[in-house]
């Protein structure tokens, strides 16, 4: 990875002034911490990471910088980081994993240029939490798909769990990715840049028919559109599952993601190998997947239990 430029002061003059938007978007901060961070989230561009990725990285930065404030970027140390995580992380209560895209955020923009005393190789992320994922059963996911309120919300969420879709995959899908022909659903360019394809059940194929009889989205544009016609939202898509959660009463803390589990667990409970539910997932590396062999309980209900045998 080659290092980005550190200009001199004239230069970075020259440079916030032609381009004021990145100034005002990190009001506060040195004009050359404002470049750096500037600089990093191009380079992150043309290397392909995702905008949320880069929007969360700089957002990140930003934070970090501006506690640092009245310091430089140049003269910080790793031990200010370590202070960030007691000041403001442990303090407020966030999360592991915030913490550790806090140091990845600042690894990666002191690993990206010279001319600084941080030493990225001291800076450690926390240990990891090892949670199960929440998991819906059966029942509660049919429970849920029949309390939504209208035929378009039911096609969203029971297209998120036939196909074990992530919120990102759901909303950029377009019409022309349903292969009725060859019972395919194809998911164009999901995270790692990777296109795979998913199962086109019959069940959803007829929701997906009454929902575009009563709502002809616009064939070119995106599967679920909108109420002006743009692309559906991640926080409109979550408040459907919220109000169907609360309406059939379920209090498990179940989000959009929480249906993607409940298809991997439900599909290794049915005796689905592992390595087909990790392609159907687009998962890289078969540990990710394996986390459902943690969560399915239809094996660990089978145990009998020592306390069976005893007479109480």
């Amino acid at each position: 990875m080659k290092g980005l430029a550190t200009l001199d002061a004239s230069e970075l003059k020259k440079q916030t002034a032609e381009k004021k938007a990145p100034a005002i978007k990190y009001a506060g901060l040195h004009l050359s911490t404002i470049y750096q961070i500037d600089a990093l989230g191009k380079w992150m561009a043309q290397m392909r990471y995702s905008k949320q990725t880069i929007h969360s990285y700089l957002n990140q930065l930003k934070q970090f910088f501006t506690f640092c404030l009245p310091a430089n970027h140049t003269t910080l140390i790793e031990k200010d980081v370590e202070r960030f995580n007691y000041e403001v992380i442990l303090a407020h209560g966030l999360s592991v994993s915030y913490q550790k895209a806090m140091v990845g955020s600042v690894k990666l923009f002191y690993s990206n240029f010279s001319g600084h005393r941080m030493d990225v190789s001291k800076l450690q992320r926390p240990f990891s939490e090892h949670r199960l994922p929440e998991v819906l059963s059966k029942d509660e996911v049919q429970r849920v798909l029949n309390a939504t309120g209208n035929i378009k919300h039911k096609a969203m969420l029971s297209l998120i769990y036939s196909c074990g879709l992530r919120i990102g995959e759901l909303i950029t899908m377009k019409i022309t990715d349903l292969d009725k022909s060859r019972n395919l659903i194809k998911i164009v360019q999901a995270k790692g840049k990777k296109d795979r394809y998913a199962p086109y059940s019959d069940k959803l194929k007829a929701l997906l028919r009454q929902y575009y009889d009563n709502w002809k989205p616009q064939p070119k544009l995106y599967l679920f559109e909108g109420q002006y016609g743009e692309r559906y939202t991640n926080r409109s898509a979550a408040l459907v599952l919220k109000g169907a959660l609360q309406k059939c009463g379920i209090k498990k803390r179940a989000t959009l993601h929480t249906l993607r589990h409940s298809f991997a667990t439900h599909l290794l409970e049915a005796g689905t190998d592992i390595r087909y539910i990790q392609e159907l997932l687009g998962h890289n590396n078969p540990k990710t997947t394996m986390i459902y062999t943690h969560v399915s309980s239809k094996k660990i209900s089978e145990i009998k239990s020592p306390l069976d045998d005893l007479d109480v």
